[in-house]
């Protein structure tokens, strides 16, 4: 029994497939391999022969080998028993077995060695897919053949089949799918630009080639083979030429519908994937999986379909998990189950394990994708799953995780055309080895080439990071570009979360970073971005839509309940950022309640979330660290509040100290507010201990400065100054770079310089140089601290007051003020400023730099107010404004209720009101009021009482003589003169007031005698409009009557057009014309008839044409239409009304009408009259008028009524509807007589004339 080879001369790939007959057929791999042969033998008889099962477990072939060599049977025989093996999985026996038969074939003919090299050869493709691509970790080189090795195998298998024939059929098939598989093996040059495809590689020219040979084995087979379509679509897809593979993959699927090994609709699917169709994608995976419920390679597709699906949510969205089961459970394991060896499975399930930390499974997994895969993404997977292993394992090995990040790039191309993933496993190990230049580089690189939310969210973290190394280290550097470098990044990424296209998650680490970055600039923004992160832990809150019985879901309350439940350093930070000064300076600050207030409330919050952390996690938090600072930050809002809660800041720093009695921060401050509540007993004491147990504390030593500049008295040599050798202490004994002692230096030495005669020569020399040892201090401190406001203020004002350069001066406060910047509104900035301008005259600048001082935490600075009120004071006398003066008055009023036991603002209101008095005497009665003058009158005596109380008190700010002189000046002298003011402003307004009065009455008659105008006008109108209707009520009446008669008059006239004739019908009447046969024509003015031939009328008078009547008629219309304006529509009405009239009386008149030849001739032909007979004996005839149009007479009346009582109607909307009228009634004329058509066009004129007029 001879078994026969139909082509399939390989299982795994197929060479040399044909379509079968029937395209329905499956054919399984191997199926045309007997169960079992007969091996005949030699020397006996014809029939004998040795049997051999094929299906049963094969073992060692040497025993069958040996009897088909001493047999010498033919090459099928060899093949045959190969294939058996080789369906069996037992690839090693079938290559030996081809070898031995090989042998036996060398004394034949070389072609006969062809089929056994072709087999040979695709057993050696087989082993390559299943050996490792590299040798296994702990192995010696020479045990493992690895892929290489059977592809090298096969080559020289290929290339001594086509030494014996090149063109062998089978051989170009082997070709092409060694070039693939050869191909898999290599990897993409690192030159190639993200998403293109390298066309210049060695991969890229094998994948080429393997192309070439499928379409010449296509060529021979006359497109037949299928196998070759197949192998040439798999090599599209290689090169990234997905349309032209999904071509192919249709096209086999279309010739062999039911072919499930290997299945087109895999590949279809794959295509379909790439080109960004995924539900097509998985719509042909699930119909693979229909046809065959044991595929393999569908399961795991389809479950990296619903792995894809899921990483559409986040992990703690509802929808995730069941996604994510059914990708593992559903497919993904079905796939292990089916195939523990398949690549592709064992890189998806080492990710599951991953997350479950099972390093040693993932290993194993890893290590399987690796060796068994002939695709390098699944190799890549399989580095990547070994990589991450190595760094997230308990004890990283950073170093094989870098190498193995490196490979997972390296498998995809690496360079610009790598594994992402991978890039960023080896940027987080460049971060964790502290090469961050090189870090930082990558990532740059990685944004330039695809926009990388990822990598923009680490790199804004690098500089973050570097930002805030260098603000923590203290040294001087300038972080600016850093810093706006990591805001752009970050800001970026944190844009991209509002494109919901993308479904990214909110990282909260983000808007963290965002926010200790604009913290010192833009303190709003950090603000908004703490909130952010607030809402997002709120989000996250399992219990967030559950309040307890008795709150509102969106109470303040429930919301309240719900921060004590997030962390207290959060809470903490964003009560910080509500107590700032410039958060409520900020121009766009859009907070509705009390800063102070919310912050109170976050601190109070964050020590409930404090308790209810200790609570649950006692051991690894240390709340009690937590609890101080809060503390801390509390008791400084109570100080910082409007106005100030010492009493509950006092307590708080209290029971600090109770539980930390080295709290120095604390008693620093309880020292301050003793200060204050208590300056003279207290306050001292507390100060003089603080200052003696922690001497060596800067900050200590900087209250204490402050302390001493406030209470010390005025030594004549600043040598002597107390304040001055504390200073001097700190910078020799303790730290020469402290800035508070610097700056403190410089306003010492700028006050005495202030302070200093300048009479001499001398003095101005020794005057300027204390200005420039000032200058100094300010200098060294600006170079510690370029953001010192106070040290760049105090060059300022030593250059204002030693140089007078108030230009140059406007010009630094300027730059002080825009360097702080962000919303920080220093008050001592503006206040200066103010100063400058007021003294350059620019008040309304000077003005805003005043009102912009008046901010929190100065908002009721009697100080800023007294500047304000001087300020307004120089610009009402500059601009001669009363109003201001007012203003100037107002603000000092101000400063006074805020301080009123000091001295002098009083002094300033009484001199004021001296100033106001003063203006209001010079100005003229036109720029003043009564009123005004009888107030500052009652001001110039308040004024003149202050005077003499000021003059009178302890430490009057002016010496006495000159407040007593100021008063006795405006008790005799302006007194008079307010007085004498008053009276004439009195007489003035007196005579304004009357000649306003007449004014206004006069305007009033007017405007009476305009109404009346206006009224009678309006009546006129009125009964204009009465006649108007009661002239139209009429004549519809007479229309609807006219139309009545017209009615009748036409059934008339149908009654004698008609009469019965000796049938009982009804038909026309007809009456012969006598006489000598002329016509007659008709007299316009008589009804009298005449002959055609005589030109003369009765009376003798030369007969008008009808042209002529017309155009008379015409003329007249024109004329009558030209009349008077006022009354057109009604004089229009009433002509109609009489020509209805005359027409109708016109119509009893009895005519005879005869038909004319065109042009005056007389016609052959006769008229048919229609004649009726006469009620007297004497009228043999009687002529009817032109018959009218047949109305009803209710319509009749009808549309006359509506004619002429439609208001506003215009005259082509009449000519119109009569016109129509008109073609109605010569419809209905035609019907009893013929006429000739010029007279028809003539009666038509004449009733649409009619009807015009």
């Amino acid at each position: 029994m001879a078994p026969l080879l139909n082509g399939y001369t390989n299982g795994a790939n197929g060479a040399s497939r044909h379509l079968p007959e029937d395209p329905s057929i499956v054919e399984a791999r191997f199926s045309d391999v007997p169960s079992q042969i007969d091996i005949p033998i030699s020397g006996l008889e014809a029939e004998e022969a040795v049997e051999v099962n094929l299906a049963a477990n094969l073992d060692d072939p040497t025993e069958l080998c040996e009897l088909l060599e001493q047999e010498g049977v033919g090459k099928h025989y060899w093949m045959v028993v190969a294939l058996a093996y080789a369906k069996q999985t037992k690839v090693d026996h079938a290559i030996e077995i081809l070898g031995r038969g090989l042998g036996t074939l060398n004394r034949g003919n070389p072609k006969e060695k062809l089929g056994p090299l072709s087999l040979t050869c695709w057993l050696h493709l087989w082993k390559s897919r299943q050996a490792p691509r590299m040798i296994p970790e702990g192995q010696p080189p020479g045990e493992t053949k690895i892929k290489d090795d059977y592809l090298k195998a096969a080559t020289a298998t290929l290339n001594e089949a086509s030494r014996i024939n090149p063109a062998f059929p089978p051989l170009f098939l082997a070709r092409g799918v060694l070039n693939l598989l050869r191909a898999s093996l290599l990897q993409s040059t690192k030159s190639a630009a993200p998403g293109a495809v390298d066309l210049n590689s060695d991969r890229m020219e094998t994948l080429k080639q393997s192309i070439k040979y499928f379409e010449e084995s296509l060529r021979v087979s006359a497109g037949r083979n299928m196998m070759a379509v197949l192998g040439r679509a798999r090599a599209y897809y290689s090169l990234g030429k997905y349309a032209d593979a999904l071509e192919g993959y249709q096209e086999v699927l279309v010739k062999l519908p039911n072919l499930q090994d290997p299945d087109p609709r895999i590949g279809i699917g794959c295509c379909l994937w790439q080109l960004g169709h995924r539900d097509e994608a998985h719509e042909a995976w699930e119909r693979a999986l229909e046809i065959n419920p044991d595929s393999k390679i569908a399961h795991i597709l389809l479950g990296l379909y619903y792995i894809h699906d899921s990483s559409q949510y986040a992990i703690t969205d509802p929808a995730f998990g069941p996604i994510y089961k059914k990708a593992m459970t559903v497919y993904t394991q079905k796939a292990f189950k089916l195939d523990r060896e398949l690549p592709l499975t064992c890189a998806t399930f080492g990710n599951y394990f991953m997350m479950r930390k099972s390093w040693v499974t993932v290993e194993n997994l890893s290590r399987k994708a690796i060796e068994l895969t002939d695709v390098n993404a699944v190799a890549s997977d399989g580095w990547y799953l070994l990589a991450r292993k190595e760094h997230y394992q308990d004890r990283p090995n950073l170093t094989k995780a870098a190498e193995y990040y490196g490979k997972a790039e390296g498998a995809r191309g690496g360079g610009e055309k790598g594994y992402l993933p991978a890039r960023f496993g080896i940027i987080q190990i460049l971060i964790l080895q502290r090469d961050l230049d090189n870090a930082r580089f990558r990532l740059e690189k990685m944004i330039q080439q695809n926009k990388s939310i990822e990598a923009m969210m680490i790199l804004g973290a690098l500089h973050a990071e570097d930002v805030f190394r260098s603000l923590e280290s203290g040294i001087k550097e300038d972080k600016s570009t850093e810093i706006k470098k990591a805001i752009a990044l970050l800001e970026n990424v944190r844009l991209a979360w509002k494109d919901s296209s993308k479904k990214l998650i909110p990282d909260s680490s983000v808007l963290v970073y965002l926010a200790r970055l604009y913290e010192a600039d833009q303190p709003e923004k950090s603000l908004q971005c703490l909130l952010q992160v607030e809402q997002m832990a709120i989000n996250d809150l399992p219990d967030k839509d559950s309040p307890p019985e008795g709150l509102e879901p969106d109470s303040e309350e429930w919301h309240t309940k719900l921060r004590e439940q997030l962390s207290p350093q959060l809470l903490n930070n964003i009560g910080c950022l509500y107590s700032q000064p410039s958060l409520y300076q900020s121009s766009t600050s859009n907070i509705k309640q009390d800063p102070h207030t919310l912050s109170l409330t976050y601190f109070q919050t964050a020590l409930n979330a404090c308790i209810h952390l200790g609570e649950s996690s006692p051991e690894t938090i240390d709340t009690d660290a937590l609890v101080t600072t809060i503390s801390y930050n509390l008791a400084r809002t109570h100080e910082s509040t409007s106005p100030p809660q010492l009493p509950q800041a006092q307590q708080i720093y209290q029971g600090l100290l109770e539980r930390h009695a080295d709290y120095t921060d604390a008693r620093t401050r309880l020292a301050y507010i003793l200060l204050q509540t208590s300056p003279h007993d207290e306050g001292p004491k507390a100060i003089a201990a603080l200052h003696s147990t922690e001497s060596t504390n800067l900050e200590v030593r900087a209250l204490y400065g402050w302390y001493l500049s406030r209470s010390k008295k005025r030594a004549a040599n600043i040598a002597e100054d107390p304040e001055q050798r504390h200073y001097k202490h700190t910078l020799q004994q303790h730290d020469k770079h402290d800035r508070y002692a610097l700056t403190g230096m410089g306003n010492l030495y700028l006050t005495t310089a202030r302070e200093m005669r300048r009479d001499t020569d001398q003095d101005k020399q020794k005057r300027s140089k204390t200005y420039e040892k000032a200058v100094e201090f300010f200098d060294k401190a600006l170079q510690l601290d370029g953001r010192n406001a106070f040290a760049a203020q105090g060059v300022a004002i030593a250059l204002v007051e030693d140089k007078r350069d108030f230009v140059s001066a406007v010009q630094m406060f300027s730059k002080v003020r825009d360097t702080l910047g962000g919303g920080k509104r220093e008050a001592s900035v503006y206040v200066n400023l103010g100063h400058v301008f007021a003294e350059l005259k620019q008040y309304s600048r000077a003005i805003e730099s005043y009102e912009a001082a008046l901010h929190p935490p100065r908002a009721s600075d009697p100080q800023i107010l007294a500047c304000l009120g001087r300020v307004w004071l120089l610009k009402g006398k500059s601009e001669k404004s009363p109003a201001a003066m007012k203003t100037s008055l107002a603000y000092s009023h101000r400063a006074l209720a805020v301080a009123p036991q000091q001295i002098h603002f009083q002094f300033n209101i009484a001199f004021v009101q001296i100033q106001l008095a003063q203006l209001l005497y010079i100005l003229p009665e036109t720029q003043r009021t009564l009123e005004d003058v009888v107030k500052a009158s009652e001001g110039l005596d308040e004024a003149i009482e202050s005077f003499t109380d000021i003059a009178q008190s302890k430490n009057p700010p002016y010496p006495r003589h000159d407040i007593e002189q100021r008063a006795n000046m405006g008790r005799n002298t302006m007194r008079r003169q307010l007085e004498r003011a008053v009276q004439s402003q009195r007489e003035y307004e007196d005579k304004n007031a009357a000649k306003l009065q007449e004014a206004r009455d006069l305007r009033e008659a007017d405007i009476r005698r305009r109404e009346e105008e206006r009224k009678r006008a309006e009546e006129l109108r009125e009964e204009e409009r009465r006649k108007v209707r009661e002239e139209r009520d009429k004549m519809a009446a007479l229309s609807r009557e006219l139309a009545g008669k017209r009615a009748e008059e036409e059934r008339a006239r149908e009654e004698a057009e008609f009469t019965t004739d000796s049938d009982g019908e009804r038909v026309k009447r007809n009456k012969k014309r006598k006489g000598s046969g002329k016509r007659k024509k008709k007299a316009e003015d008589s009804g009298s008839e005449t002959e055609v031939g005589d030109n003369n009328n009765v009376d003798g008078s030369a007969p008008s044409s009808r042209k002529t009547q017309r155009r008379k008629k015409q003329k007249a219309q024109q004329q009558s239409d030209d009349g008077g304006a006022s009354s057109a529509a009604e004089s229009s009405n009433a002509e109609a009304a009489a020509t209805v009239a005359a027409a109708a009386a016109k119509g009893k008149t009895k005519k005879r009408k005869r038909l004319a030849r065109k042009g005056g001739k007389e016609s052959t032909f006769k008229s048919e009259e229609l004649v009726v007979e006469s009620e007297s004996e004497g009228d043999t005839t009687r002529h009817l008028p032109p018959p009218l149009p047949r109305f009803s007479p209710s319509t009749a009346a009808n549309a006359a009524a509506a004619a002429m009582t439609e208001d506003g109607d215009t005259a082509m909307q009449d000519v119109e509807e009569d016109d129509v009228a008109a073609r109605a009634t010569k419809r209905k004329r035609n019907v009893g007589r013929r006429i000739d058509d010029d007279d028809e066009e003539e009666e038509e004129e004449e009733m649409r004339r009619f009807s015009l007029s």
